[in-house]
């Protein structure tokens, strides 16, 4: 999170058992309020392997009491999707929703490699077809050419915004995470047409940045390289390819038409609850 430090105001917690670190809550303070960490697309409690429910509900108390000693205000406690779980379960959530209220939930789109990935058809007919121009698909740890050609101009003209990470920043990130966060880029005759930012955490893939330029999306190049990073990953036998979410400021709280570009790639629905605990 060092790359971000100057945005937040650090306030992560490591939590022992008979002076041995057993949980972590990556956190951030601002106006008395205890956050899971806001510059983290999720965060919550991160548990142990070996950690039973009771001891959830320990550890979950023991980060409540530490908000009632330093006098702050409330909690708010974001859930780690599922498809992050080395170990399956729900008793932070079953404990969270007993100490708070669910006041939010973000809709987390993924594709789960254990089961059947279904794929448009009308997808697949342009990816087939495509194969046939030429695209050339690197695999590279530069991620200068896709920030500056691609997708800083391509978020500057759709929306009049920047990348969450500037490029500096990103570069530094990859610096500590080099195996971790991979640039993929597509290019025709040399030119770059699309570019997709990969992080990867043990089996699970994300895809944390895509963008296209305006002749690659004429020609689909941006779908063409999801398409193509999706048989990869199932093949190098990852477990899920997560898109990220869809949510969005409108009528529906999510983007309909993204939600629907990336259920065509196959991704289905995870959710990721958010608590507020009150300080009494």
């Amino acid at each position: 999170m060092e790359y971000h430090k100057d945005r937040f105001e650090d306030h992560s917690l490591v939590l022992f058992k008979k002076e041995k670190p057993i949980a972590l809550f990556p956190a951030n303070l601002r106006e008395k309020i205890l956050y899971s960490h806001q510059g983290l697309t999720f965060g919550g409690l991160i548990l142990s392997k070996k950690s039973g429910a009771h001891e959830v509900n320990e550890l979950l108390q023991t980060v409540i009491n530490y908000a009632k000693v330093n006098n702050f205000l409330e909690i708010i406690l974001k859930s780690i999707p599922g498809i992050y779980y080395e170990k399956n379960g729900d008793e932070l959530n079953y404990f969270t929703s007993k100490q708070g209220d669910l006041i939010d939930r973000n809709l987390v789109l993924a594709i789960d490699y254990g089961k059947p990935v279904n794929i448009h058809k009308t997808k697949r007919k342009h990816y087939e077809k495509n194969y046939s121009l030429g695209f050339e698909i690197e695999e590279t740890s530069s991620l200068s050419e896709f920030w500056n050609d691609v997708l800083m101009p391509k978020l500057d003209e759709k929306y009049s915004a920047k990348p969450v990470h500037s490029l500096a920043e990103i570069i530094k990130l990859q610096t500590h995470f080099p195996s971790n966060i991979i640039q993929y880029n597509l290019k025709l005759d040399g030119e770059i047409l699309a570019g997709i930012t990969i992080f990867t955490h043990k089996k699970v893939v994300k895809s944390q940045y895509g963008a296209t330029t305006e002749k690659g999306e004429s020609l689909r190049a941006l779908e063409y390289l999801f398409m193509y990073l999706i048989e990869k990953f199932k093949e190098e036998e990852m477990h899920y390819f997560s898109m990220g979410t869809v949510d969005a400021n409108n009528e529906h709280g999510y983007n309909v038409g993204l939600l629907k570009q990336k259920e065509e790639l196959g991704c289905v629905c995870f959710t990721q609850d958010i608590y507020k605990i009150p300080i009494a």
